[in-house]
């Protein structure tokens, strides 16, 4: 009978024990991502549009100009003109870790000029 005890495969078994907390912890560090990167792109998005909005320019196809395919396939520009001010909203779905994926919650991307146009 044998009684000294062979560790070889521990590493092996403790390393599958991991993979899933290791895929785990890079799927929702990417969803933070993912996150991060919709407010950058409906902030770009709501500026480019109080800009265009401001001199009377098409404001929804400037909103739409920067943004991808599927962040724009799902894009709601809106502008209205008050008190001498352009303000355009931009709401975007966050995607579920890939672009065109669902939709986890809706980021609106705010943003003001002043209005330079002919009138209301």
């Amino acid at each position: 009978m044998r009684t000294d005890r062979d560790d070889r495969g521990q590493v092996a078994v403790e390393l599958l024990g991991m993979v899933p907390l290791i895929l785990l912890t890079l799927a929702l560090l990417w969803q933070v991502v993912l996150v991060g990167y919709t407010y950058t792109l409906a902030g770009n998005a709501a500026d480019e549009a109080a800009r265009a909005c401001a001199v009377d320019d098409d404001w929804s196809e400037a909103a739409l100009r920067h943004l991808d395919g599927a962040w724009a396939a799902g894009a709601r520009p809106s502008c209205s003109v008050e008190g001498g001010m352009a303000n355009a909203v931009v709401a975007i779905r966050v995607p579920v870790l890939f672009p065109g994926v669902g939709g986890l919650f809706t980021v609106r991307g705010k943003a003001g000029a002043v209005y330079e146009g002919e009138g209301p």
